[in-house]
């Protein structure tokens, strides 16, 4: 089914290559329009999305994670802190380690931010798709969860 890494690629196949790559990158720029990330850097929302998908975690697990320095990490969770969007609070097995986890505030935040943006891609599929053409996006997720999961 799949041909080894070495195979010189076909037109076509570097053709979509490309295309893909370009449609990915314009569609997350689009979404991130629709749920404004406000003054946030790529690095601080990976960090709120982490706590977010993984829970709790320290400063160095969260470096090892996003794979940066620990003085790096730091100077993030600070801001996000600072900020409101983060809190920590004392590892009971080791009190010299901080635990950091999101705010409440930031849960809703992220809430809000991520239905801004379902109900953006939900409008457009609405308006600009037929019926025929939602059906032929559903069989193209199928193909681009399989390219995504490889």
């Amino acid at each position: 089914m799949s041909e080894p890494a070495n195979t010189p690629a076909s037109g076509q196949e570097a053709a979509l290559a490309t295309d893909l790559r370009v449609l990915a990158g314009k569609l997350k720029r689009r979404l991130r329009e629709q749920g404004s990330a406000g003054d946030l850097t790529g690095s601080q929302v990976a960090v709120l999305s982490r706590l977010e998908r993984d829970g709790p975690a320290t400063v160095a697990e969260l470096a090892r994670a996003e794979a940066m320095r620990p003085q790096s990490m730091g100077a993030i969770t600070a801001v996000l802190e600072a900020a409101g969007h983060i809190q920590g609070r004392p590892d009971p097995a080791d009190g010299r380690r901080t635990i950091l986890s999101l705010t409440d505030a930031c849960r809703a935040w992220i809430h809000a931010t991520r239905a801004a943006r379902e109900d953006w891609l939900l409008r457009v599929i609405r308006t600009e798709l037929s019926l025929p053409e939602q059906e032929e996006l559903a069989r193209a997720l199928v193909l681009l969860r399989r390219i995504v999961d490889s």
